[in-house]
């Protein structure tokens, strides 16, 4: 097992995600600190930030290619946080948070319709994720679409 271990690790030093994710693993004596768990959601949260908000201005300002190719370098920049956001342990309630608000992201489509309109999987996942983000004091980077509305 530890040679599979150790054959992962040299696999992975090639590619240039894996200095984010090696990175941001705590040492295994280290005392429970999401410290760098933050550091990766608000790296996360800033990219969101910008993708949605040049999403929102480029769509009137630029023709459909310009807006695909700016998407898309935002993503690629997105791709190795998200990852070692992953790949991080959450040792706190805040690094929860993290893991729970791009899980909120990533499945974004359980917000489009309430909650109560929703499979029962996604109603899980979500109410879950929910939970979750108002323990941790995170809001959800996505409208919460209610039954009243």
């Amino acid at each position: 097992m530890a040679e599979n271990d150790e054959a992962g690790r040299a696999s992975r030093a090639d590619d240039p995600s894996a200095a984010i994710v090696i990175a941001a693993r705590p040492e295994s004596g280290a005392p429970e600190n999401d410290a760098d768990l933050l550091a990766l959601g608000k790296r996360f949260n800033d990219l969101a930030a910008e993708l949605d908000g040049d999403v929102e201005r480029l769509r009137e300002e630029v023709g459909d290619e310009a807006l695909t190719k700016k998407v898309e370098a935002i993503l690629v920049r997105m791709d190795p946080i998200e990852r070692a956001i992953m790949e991080t342990p959450a040792c706190t309630i805040a690094g929860r948070g993290v893991k729970a608000r791009h899980a909120a992201y990533v499945l974004s489509r359980y917000w489009e319709a309430p909650v109560d309109r929703i499979d029962w999987d996604a109603r899980a996942m979500r109410l879950l994720i929910e939970a979750v983000c108002d323990s941790a004091r995170t809001p959800l980077p996505v409208r919460n679409v209610r039954a009243d509305k």
